[in-house]
């Protein structure tokens, strides 16, 4: 876990900057020794968004099985996806 004050976002960006893009990990921010802001690069950011994206979906299709709601089978989906890439 990487922590820094906040003053060196504004005197180390590019090294900030730098940490992040190479470990992939956010650097945390503090403020007066709390816990302030979050800084991490782009493509870890977005490859978080659309994992907790994917999670959220998953867990609404497992709610919908537990909740004894009708999908549908493999069979199904394969010629329903069929269906849309013939229109395509």
């Amino acid at each position: 876990m990487n922590i820094r004050p906040s003053a060196a976002i504004r005197q180390n960006y590019n090294e900030i900057a730098d940490i992040c893009r190479k470990t992939a990990e956010p650097v945390f921010l503090t403020k007066n020794g709390e816990g302030d802001l979050v800084v991490m690069d782009i493509e870890t950011y977005d490859r978080r968004e659309k994992m907790l994206n994917l999670r959220e979906e998953l867990l609404a299709v497992e709610e919908d099985r537990i909740a004894g709601r009708n999908g549908c089978t493999l069979d199904e989906l394969d010629a329903f996806l069929d269906e849309i890439i013939a229109e395509v």
